[in-house]
């Protein structure tokens, strides 16, 4: 059971209240919020709130011409929204239909070839040559990357993640893709400086298993099969109904 936080003529105000608050509220403004002072304007709100309500009870809101036709407002909006909830709800993708989706659509899960590398980045060819000697005779590249290099990346032994082509500068890029796992390249320019380029992983081009991408399948379906059932449905009641266009 929720925490009850206060009470408003006998009406208990929960931690579930508050929270359901905070949730209307967004996640910027209900950073705000956190701190001690923040935690008791939103109970303050919640029982400001409860007043209001016990009052318009009092003063028999409900029964005023106002309040009908809010009502009546609110009660259209929710009946539209659940019976587009409820033709939503008739979707159902299988793992049939995903995986024939796949099978049909094979080419559009190509993914390109990748590379995973480090580097090292200092200014001068003569510097980045005497590190590579100093590689080449034993030394550990990530600790030659935290010692030397200009790059962030040195925090991180020079790792730079994977990357495909298109992502790094052409000289980069064409010393990198073309290097066997596992090596070190000699010095590479380009605009930045003088890079030292080891490549840790290469992942071929080639097509995304279907575990792999099942669940991206199963999302584009079920948007393109609610998008279907929405129209059909639309369709159906546009022969039921008479609709003019004024």
């Amino acid at each position: 059971m929720s925490k009850i936080i206060a009470k408003v003529n006998g009406k208990e105000i929960t931690q579930a209240d508050m929270d359901l608050l905070l949730r209307t509220l967004g996640p910027q403004r209900a950073m705000q919020f956190q701190s001690e002072e923040g935690q008791k304007q939103l109970v303050d709100e919640l029982v400001n709130q409860e007043l209001f309500y016990f009052d318009a009870l009092d003063t028999k809101l409900e029964e005023t011409e106002m309040f009908k036709a809010e009502m009546e407002v609110a009660k259209q909006n929710i009946l539209k929204q659940l019976n587009i909830k409820k033709t939503l709800d008739t979707v159902a993708v299988t793992d049939n239909d995903m995986q024939s989706f796949y099978d049909e659509n094979k080419d559009k899960f190509v993914r390109p070839m990748t590379v995973t590398a480090s580097h090292i980045l200092v200014d001068t060819e003569e510097k980045a040559n005497e590190i590579h000697a100093s590689i080449e005779a034993g030394k550990d590249f990530a600790e030659a990357a935290q010692e030397f290099s200009s790059c962030p990346s040195k925090d991180r032994g020079g790792d730079l993640g994977p990357f495909g082509q298109g992502q790094m500068v052409p000289e980069f890029e064409e010393a990198a893709f073309a290097m066997e796992v596992g090596t070190v390249s000699t010095p590479v320019k380009t605009q930045f400086g003088y890079h030292l380029i080891k490549l840790t992983d290469k992942t071929e081009e080639g097509t995304s298993p279907f575990d792999e991408v099942k669940a991206q399948i199963e999302q584009q379906l079920v948007i393109m099969q609610q998008n279907d059932a929405y129209f059909k449905k639309v369709d159906e009641l546009k022969s039921k109904y008479t609709v003019e266009l004024l």
